[in-house]
């Protein structure tokens, strides 16, 4: 039986091309995605997963959560670091500009995540490639639902590699550690995927080259190519990187558990005020442990695995 997911996501490049391969993936039944702000503001998350979906057209249209949020979190990272929009495009999606009509239903991100969990009791696994805030959100609506899903992927934090938005902060954390430290701290079963691991899967220039010339040129294949060229050439040109890497696809492996995985359970929290540390992972590691884990860390992937799995699905979505 396919395994029911919800998509929690501010996409992004990255987060588009999991939200594609999840869509195009029969051992997933994804039952809903659910907008945030975060790389976008939630605003146009909301447009990008609508106009994401409506070019898939998958067999079973998943229910769309919407986000009102003007805010931008990627707008407010220090001087310094390249700007979200230069990394991912202005509207997120390299140079494609979503032209969507307004949601037939209206549904707010948070509302919709609780009444699907209600629907499907212990059946739904949650995934979020954005910041938590919406299911901090849904947690303060129904106390009830930590206990109702099958576990909460997060893609965030950082263990022992340092972050990437600040000296010691992952940016999905940073964007709101508030809600961040509620999901940690709440009684659902959850896996971390972080820095440590997430960023190893990565795509060469050559890889995206040859499996660019690998796709049909379909509207959905066309935007394909169009985002992985982009983050190619953004990245060339504002990263010290060779590659592309695919931290939402990893994450989506380990929520669907198509690929293989080792975890360590730990003792985590989310530092909220810190001048300097704010939205810092902070990981107990001491062999005595002064509380008791609360999270599975992810510690090692199968890059060569995640990497075939994203090439199968979008292979599979352009057919």
């Amino acid at each position: 039986m396919a395994q029911k997911l919800i998509i929690d996501a501010d996409p992004g490049i990255c987060d588009a091309l999991a939200i594609l391969v999840a869509l195009a993936d029969p051992s997933v039944d994804v039952v809903a995605i659910t907008a945030t702000a975060g790389t976008v503001s939630g605003i146009q998350a909301t447009r990008n997963l609508h106009y994401l979906i409506c070019l898939a057209d998958p067999l079973r249209h998943p229910r769309v959560g919407q986000s009102d949020l003007s805010v931008v979190p990627s707008e407010q990272i220090p001087a310094g670091l390249p700007a979200h929009s230069l990394l991912n495009g202005r509207f997120g999606l390299g140079d494609v500009e979503p032209q969507v009509p307004d949601l037939h239903k209206r549904r707010d991100s948070a509302k919709l995540i609780v009444d699907i969990v209600r629907e499907f009791p212990q059946e739904v696994r949650i995934l979020t490639l954005g910041p938590l805030t919406n299911i901090a959100m849904a947690i303060e609506l129904d106390p009830e639902l930590p206990m109702m899903v099958n576990g909460i992927v997060c893609l965030g934090g950082s263990i022992r590699a340092g972050g990437d938005v600040t000296a010691a902060a992952e940016f999905n954390i940073w964007a709101d550690p508030l809600a961040a430290r509620t999901v940690l701290r709440s009684p659902a079963g959850k896996t971390l995927v972080p820095l440590d691991v997430s960023q190893a899967p990565i795509l060469t220039f050559e890889d995206i080259d040859r499996l660019g010339g690998l796709i049909p040129s379909t509207p959905i294949g066309e935007l394909v190519n169009n985002m992985m060229h982009f983050a190619a050439r953004s990245i060339r040109q504002y990263l010290p990187k060779e590659g592309v890497s695919l931290p939402s696809i990893a994450a989506l492996s380990v929520a669907a558990r198509t690929e293989r995985f080792t975890f360590v359970p730990h003792s985590v929290d989310i530092e909220t005020e810190g001048e300097l540390t704010s939205g810092m992972t902070v990981t107990d590691i001491r062999p005595v442990l002064s509380r008791q884990t609360n999270a599975d860390v992810v510690t090692h992937l199968d890059e060569t695995a995640i990497i075939d799995y994203f090439c199968r699905g979008i292979r599979r979505l352009s057919m």
